[in-house]
């Protein structure tokens, strides 16, 4: 089985539960039930899902050596033995943590310190715990100020290091904090320096509109597939291999480059490249009895399909497996309490799970009614 290095942002994770809708309100108290406690951030909901999964996966991440950083590292080896083994505990940092407010019938809210990620570098890579591995996974630079700051050096030193080493690479970005430092930083350039050196790009729509075309910011989930089509392909002329653009309770728009492009993936290139080349999908979410949370469900649905591509399944079957993953993830409150094992998900997909209903009205569109899914015009 090809092995998995995902490494970057990792804390704690604090969820109250909340049965029913109010509004904060300054000075009030709010009565809430017991809280779900967690590891967050794209290490631990992507890396450990990846473990779930069955893929071996090794973790790097960066915590303080305080209560946080002892309870992140026990709840990763209660997910399995060893998956605590590349954290770098950093005396007298403070580990990072999210208080993640799940109020009925609206989206979610998050309080987050970054704390010793804040501090992360391409320094904190250890390339000893790279050998044999397929593919190198990143997430959250927003959040990350070290790896963001002179436009990202710290980032491409990362990534193309990462691609001399002959790893698949893989990216997510992370919403930053539009009022923060993160948020002021020049992620277009950052992207355009980086991005050559990436194979795999999943941002959410607002991600990507947060760094490409800022006027539009909020309006990612309601992208058109005439909206995403100019903004995938800005990413693949920036050098990005294969474009997963989610869109929330509206699935995954996918786009893929040239032949030769993904020729030059590195360990997971997949099988059958021609089959792979030059793709336009669209895969829309599978029905649920219920959404309890959607905490991770971005970062489950990239390592759905980084689960799907390292085992050799075709392009279809990744972003059908992608959203499996990702509609399992909301139905638990917390990032990897709804994740099932790879034969429990298979199973559940082949035994005819339902898609929600979804359509594409945008000319040359037409539906796969055999898999659910839509083929665009960009397929020729």
């Amino acid at each position: 089985m090809k092995r998995a290095v995902v490494a970057g942002h990792i804390c704690l994770d604090i969820i109250p539960s909340v049965d029913h809708h109010f509004d904060l309100i300054p000075g009030r108290l709010y009565e809430v039930g017991p809280p779900t406690i967690g590891t967050g951030g794209a290490v631990s909901n992507t890396g450990v899902c990846l473990h779930i999964l069955g893929i071996p996966a090794t973790l790097m991440g960066k915590l303080g050596d305080d209560q946080f950083g002892h309870t992140v590292k026990a709840v990763l080896r209660d997910r399995g033995e060893g998956l605590d083994a590349g954290m770098t505990v950093v005396p007298g940092a403070v580990t990072s943590y999210t208080v993640v407010v799940n109020i009925p019938g609206i989206d979610r809210i998050f309080l987050h310190c970054p704390g010793a990620n804040g501090d992360f570098t391409a320094a904190d890579i250890d390339e000893s715990k790279l050998k044999g591995a397929a593919l190198f996974h990143f997430g959250y630079p927003a959040f990350m100020a070290a790896t963001y700051a002179n436009d990202g050096e710290q980032l491409v030193k990362m990534y193309s290091r990462m691609k001399k080493l002959g790893l698949t690479t893989s990216l997510d970005l992370g919403m930053p904090d539009a009022s923060g430092p993160g948020g002021k930083a020049d992620w277009l350039k950052i992207l355009t320096r980086a991005l050559p050196h990436v194979d795999i790009f999943m941002p959410s729509g607002d991600e990507l509109l947060y760094a490409l075309d800022r006027k539009r910011f909020g309006q990612g989930d309601n992208l058109t597939a005439t909206d995403l089509a100019p903004l995938a392909q800005r990413l693949l002329d920036m050098g990005v291999a294969i474009v997963g653009i989610k869109l929330g309770a509206r699935g995954v728009y996918l786009r893929t480059g040239s032949a030769e492009r993904l020729g030059k993936m590195g360990g997971a290139t997949p099988k059958d490249i021609k089959a792979w080349a030059n793709r336009e999908l669209w895969f829309p979410v599978y029905q649920v009895p219920k959404v309890v949370g959607t905490t991770g469900a971005g970062d489950t649905t990239i390592a759905g399909f980084l689960a799907a591509l390292l085992r050799g399944e075709a392009v279809e079957r990744c972003g059908c497996i992608a959203n499996a993953v990702g509609a399992c993830n909301v139905e638990a409150p917390d990032a990897l309490g709804g994740i099932r094992t790879w034969d429990e998900t298979i199973a559940r997909l082949d035994a005819g799970w339902k898609h929600a209903p979804f359509e594409i009205k945008d000319a040359g569109w037409r539906r796969n009614p055999k898999l659910g899914i839509w083929h665009g015009p960009g397929e020729g």
